[in-house]
């Protein structure tokens, strides 16, 4: 029989947070008795930059176990106390590059250096697409040390009720599942929702809207204005079967995020059967195609972005058709559980044959 495996997961602040590589490492952890493994998170505490690294030493030692898998959120903070000789192999969980997608360009400058010395360390690094794959093969690191393991393609049972209705009175309901960052492209969007006529489409945001003050200030500022009033729905951060609701109560999912380096929502919504739009940018080129499952446009191109959308808006039948075709593609996507499989796996493979666990 195999022997249970223990697994550490260090990352920043709580678990439960509501973003994608959040979500996913929970995932990991809820299906590790079915994989044979169990997960236990060990945090940096969540304060400014660069002052979690004080707690580098504290969070070794309570990392104790076969394996000790890295977030890439906490990399930095890690990899100036790791030792070059550690009998506990070391395993990245990445979905940014080194230096992360959500700072400016000092923060990154400082952040990459320290991301990298982390990850020399590692053994493998377990990437969530293709595309971040792709984009650390061609910063040098191995690509025999890479592995792609995506998340998951199912979702959670949403509440048994009737189904939402989004539209509003309106022929058609957008929906958007994003934090409130500068990259998700929310102003972009509702710039967009303002150019369509009045009866055609009602948004609706869900996502943390206090997740970046500055420009949630500025969202909201937006939505303040007349060429708005009665067409946006703000919902807020939501548990996972209220979204999974909204995608079921959905016509068409928009995300214009510049920079996502898997998109784990867009990968829920051709899921739900709906067909996407966002920019031609990060990972969605590599889940959908123009044209077929949605709809992809020059980045920062507005008038594009409204036009998709209303063009997807005023043609049920056309969004039926690329709402199926999403489906499909969605359905030879991996499931959690097969997602988990290949984690875990991948993880016995960095750890040696009698692998005894000590200090990293």
């Amino acid at each position: 029989m195999t022997r249970i495996l223990t697994v550490s997961l260090v990352t920043l602040g709580d678990p439960g947070r509501l973003t994608g590589g959040y979500r996913y490492h929970r995932r990991m952890a809820e299906l590790a008795p079915a994989c044979g493994a169990t997960v236990r998170f060990v945090s940096f505490p969540d304060r400014p930059f660069p002052l979690p690294t004080l707690a580098g030493r504290a969070v070794l030692r309570e990392a104790r176990a076969d394996v000790l898998v890295l977030d890439s959120i906490a990399a930095a903070f890690l990899g100036p106390w790791l030792r070059r000789r550690s009998r506990t192999p070391l395993v990245g969980s990445l979905h940014q590059p080194p230096g992360g997608i959500d700072h400016g360009p000092l923060r990154r400058g400082v952040q990459a250096p320290l991301d990298r010395l982390a990850y020399r360390h590692a053994r493998r690094l377990l990437v969530a697409s293709e595309a971040l794959g792709e984009e650390l093969s061609a910063q040098g690191y191995p690509r025999e040390r890479i592995r792609v393991v995506p998340p998951g393609r199912d979702l959670p049972a949403a509440p048994a009720a009737s189904p939402v209705d989004l539209r509003g009175g309106r022929r058609a309901g957008l929906l958007c599942v994003a934090n409130w960052v500068e990259r998700k492209g929310i102003l972009e969007l509702l710039e967009a929702v303002a150019r369509l006529p009045d009866g055609l489409a009602t948004l609706h945001l869900a996502g943390d809207d206090h997740a970046d003050p500055r420009y949630g200030e500025r969202v909201r500022g937006r939505l303040s204005l007349p060429d708005l009033a009665g067409r946006v729905v703000v919902h807020g951060p939501l548990p996972a079967e209220r979204v999974a609701a909204l995608y079921r109560g959905a016509d068409v999912f928009v995300l214009p995020s510049l920079r996502e380096p898997y998109g784990t929502v867009w990968g829920e919504a051709m899921a739900a059967g709906l067909p996407v739009v966002g920019w031609r940018a990060g990972n969605l080129p590599h889940l959908a195609e123009d044209g077929r499952e949605g709809r992809l446009v020059v980045p920062g191109d507005v008038a594009a972005l409204s036009g998709a959308l209303a063009r997807l808006a005023g043609d049920e039948g056309l969004r039926r058709r690329m709402g199926a075709a999403a489906g499909r593609r969605a359905a030879a996507r991996p499931t959690w559980w097969q997602s988990a499989a290949l984690f875990f796996a991948a993880l016995r493979e960095a750890v040696p044959a009698g692998h005894d666990t000590g200090p990293a």
